[in-house]
């Protein structure tokens, strides 16, 4: 089986998790240079590496500046606070923890690390490798297969298959990106169509089945839900766009290159 981590999420909530220290603060080298995001990092995937054992094991991390999704639209992520100096100072060193520990660093230029781990993915399962995608953050949800799963770390983990997101998030794998595009996410700041709503984009596509048929079908709708819903066709699929996760980054897949075989130092 391959795991694949998600570095950059793994990082933002290592940063953001409490770590008490006796001077208050955050967590800090002889340097003085703030370490809090590397320690629960590294324990973190520590406990991967001695828990799980995995055959073969990449990270992948967003790189900075622009990426495709900004050429979509001009607000992605417009919403979203600069990223603390601390964690900025803090990349380096996670970088050099994951090559330390044997964890080889994928990335690739105007993609975000979702699309990396995406085609990652979709390269391993041709190659007949099972998937663990290494991450809390829901859109993964949408590459859930037979073949592969998303598992969280926190605490002591948990699973997702087919079932499990069905039963977490209310529809199949597939349909995650169509409920994302009616529901928006204000995270991202993807813009959705106003007034539905995660409830209401859940049962409209639990019903239709998916974005195209639901516009197809929207005849149907309340007079309310039908108005919005036509007037907000082009919102509607440029979210997802932003919501669906690429499958085709130009990145190599070298199963040999991945394969753990301990840390490097």
């Amino acid at each position: 089986m391959l795991y694949l981590i998600d570095g950059s999420s793994q990082m933002y909530r290592a940063f953001h998790a409490p770590i008490r220290t006796t001077e208050g603060g955050f967590l800090r080298n002889a340097q003085g240079r703030p370490t809090n995001a590397v320690y629960i990092f590294v324990t973190m995937l520590r406990k991967l590496l001695n828990d799980h054992k995995p055959e073969y094991i990449a990270a992948s991390f967003d790189l900075p500046g622009r990426t495709f999704r900004d050429d979509l639209s001009d607000v992605y992520k417009a919403n979203r606070a600069p990223m603390p100096d601390e964690l900025a100072e803090q990349i380096p060193m996670v970088h050099a923890a994951c090559e330390a520990l044997g964890v080889p660093i994928i990335t690739s230029e105007r993609y975000e690390a979702d699309d990396v781990i995406g085609t990652l993915t979709a390269k391993a399962v041709a190659a007949g490798l099972d998937v663990a995608i290494v991450t809390s953050d829901k859109d993964f949800y949408q590459l859930v297969s037979d073949r592969v799963r998303v598992f969280n770390p926190r605490e002591e983990g948990t699973w997702y298959d087919v079932a499990g997101v069905q039963e977490k998030f209310g529809v199949a794998p597939h349909q995650v990106a169509d409920v994302l595009a009616l529901m928006g996410d204000s995270v991202d700041n993807i813009k959705g169509v106003p007034g539905i709503g995660e409830k209401g984009a859940l049962e409209l596509i639990g019903k239709y089945g998916s974005l195209d048929s639901l516009i197809e079908h929207a005849s149907e709708l309340t007079p309310k839900r039908r108005e919005t819903l036509i007037a907000n066709v082009d919102a509607a699929y440029q979210s997802r766009d932003l919501a669906r996760i690429r499958i085709d980054v130009p990145v190599p897949f070298e199963p040999d290159a991945l394969k753990y075989t301990g840390a490097t130092r």
